[in-house]
């Protein structure tokens, strides 16, 4: 399926409140699109409690083991995106490594017992337990909650640091600024409702804090069920890409050196009514038997490249408690 195919099949079943499950890639170039009562066995999600998942969960110890990037790596492709920065092609870039990690289970074992709002196992390539909505709409409304900055709950006084801290302030309000106009190119009356409200995350290695916002907007009545051009308009996510979004996102192709795929892509379903999906991160992918574990952050010029790489590590676990 070609990504203007994905456009035009999600519009035509939005239309006709047709149920359906989509999943896009970051470079929208691997679209998939299935009714929901033609998903295929090698597909499971549960999306806030809405899931297609018939199995049980068996009771068993989760161990990760992390060989996350090597500073040297790190420090490099932070440098070139620094250099980016200061030269005025990007204000704010979310920069992403592969870790790799061994894990006492198998993914299809692991999918049943991560708590996560987005969880979705597609055959045995890579398992999502992200946190982070892309949009929900319901009743002619369209909701985001970018999700920009983290910080370790065991770090005293986490919650005041993190509100506290400039460098995060202004990456997130960049974010929250992005989304706001992305909305606005299918929406009226775009307003934050919420700006800078703390999310808890509880596993069994970690708990940690992010800060998300809430900003929402009345549909234009030609996007209210056309979610493919909605899609379209709004793709790749601003969270995990940057501003401003195009020329960030080639600095990203140039930096990372290889396809993120459906990491940091969006999934999500309609059930006839509401739209809702979510962000793919928090991302483990399968690739010949080995595991890696996709992980990044937010850069600007208020940056320190060992606080970037220390969250980089941060984010290197599972939701299991």
């Amino acid at each position: 399926m070609t990504f203007d195919e994905f456009v035009t099949t999600l519009d035509h079943w939005g239309n006709n409140r047709v149920p359906f499950f989509f999943l896009v890639d970051f470079e929208q170039r691997k679209p998939i699109a299935f009714r929901l009562e033609d998903l295929p066995p090698y597909i499971d999600y549960n999306f806030n409690g809405k899931t297609n998942y018939t199995g049980v969960e068996r009771p068993l110890k989760v161990e990760l083991r992390a060989d996350p990037v090597a500073q040297e790596v790190f420090k490099e492709r932070f440098d070139c995106v620094y250099s980016a920065l200061e030269y005025g092609d990007s204000y704010l870039l979310n920069l992403t490594f592969r870790n790799a990690i061994q894990l006492s289970v198998t993914l299809p074992e692991l999918f049943p017992l991560v708590t996560a709002k987005y969880k979705l196992l597609y055959k045995n390539d890579f398992l999502v337990f992200s946190p982070e909505i892309f949009v929900q709409v319901k009743d002619g409304v369209v909701y985001s909650f970018p999700m920009k900055g983290t910080i370790d709950a065991s770090v005293e006084k986490a919650e005041q640091r993190i509100l506290a801290d400039e460098k995060e302030l202004a990456e997130h309000v960049t974010i929250v600024d992005l989304i706001r106009n992305d909305l606005s190119l299918i929406a009226e009356d775009v307003t934050v409702t919420r700006f800078r409200y703390i999310d808890r995350i509880e596993s069994n290695q970690k708990q940690l804090l992010q800060v998300s916002s809430e900003i929402r907007g009345k549909l234009f009545e030609s996007s209210a069920y056309s979610f493919g051009s909605m899609l379209k308009k709004l793709l790749p996510a601003g969270s995990i890409s940057g501003a401003p979004k195009k020329k960030t996102v080639e600095i990203i192709q140039q930096t990372e050196g290889i396809d993120r795929g459906y990491y940091t892509g969006v999934a999500g379903i309609f059930d006839g009514r509401v739209f809702d999906s979510g962000v793919l991160i928090r991302f483990i992918e399968n690739e010949n038997g080995k595991l890696f574990y996709r992980s990044g952050g937010g850069i600007t010029t208020a940056s320190d490249w060992q606080k970037e790489y220390r969250e980089v590590i941060d984010k290197i676990y599972v939701p299991v408690i």
